[in-house]
């Protein structure tokens, strides 16, 4: 069992990306970031806005690559190099398209089902080892649509569900840190 070393959130830079689905990793970890008090600054070497802090009794970065989304592996890349971060002590936290609004899942490894910014980050890490949360944002039901879709705010009801699963998967966040995957698994997944 390893703790992880590494929470990136993932989204796009800008104000005009800021409420959008595809967003959705950001929001995560800026609450996270919120709750711990943790404050991000501007790190040109990691091409993102980083902040390191002490948690459980270990070090944690955290990261928003302010690469855009297609290219966030560059960013990730950058900071697993420098400070020799394992694939497995890495959280990516990114919408889903896969799940429905209001559902959170945390999973290690697999493909990056068409997600632009998984697919980067398996690029440059040479590995799909590392572990995901996933939020939930539902799909458009027509794949022609998904750009449109995630480049857009959820609709009202939509968002409040999303927020649900973001504070669940808050609640067991220092579970996630420590590295108790299961017991993070388990409390996430019956919620």
């Amino acid at each position: 069992m390893s703790e992880i070393k590494l929470i990136v959130g993932l989204g796009n830079p800008g104000r005009e990306y800021e409420a959008t689905r595809h967003n959705a990793g950001f929001w995560w970890v800026d609450e996270f970031a919120r709750v711990h008090q943790i404050s991000f600054k501007t790190e040109n070497k990691f091409h993102a806005l980083a902040a390191r802090s002490m948690q459980q009794g270990h070090e944690l970065y955290l990261l928003k690559p302010q690469t855009f989304m297609n290219v966030s592996g560059r960013s990730v890349g950058a900071l697993v190099q420098f400070y020799k971060i394992e694939p497995a002590q890495i959280l990516v936290v990114h919408d889903e398209l896969d799940l429905p609004p209001g559902s959170a899942k945390l999973k290690l490894g697999g493909g990056h089902g068409g997600h632009n910014g998984l697919k980067d980050i398996i690029a440059h890490l040479g590995s799909r080892e590392f572990w995901r949360l996933r939020i939930g944002i539902g799909h458009p039901g027509d794949r022609a649509e998904v750009a449109n879709f995630v480049l857009n705010a959820p609709r009202h009801e939509e968002e409040g569900l999303i927020q649900q699963a973001m504070q669940r998967a808050q609640e067991v966040a220092a579970l996630i840190v420590e590295g108790k995957m299961e017991a993070a698994m388990l409390k996430l997944h019956s919620s």
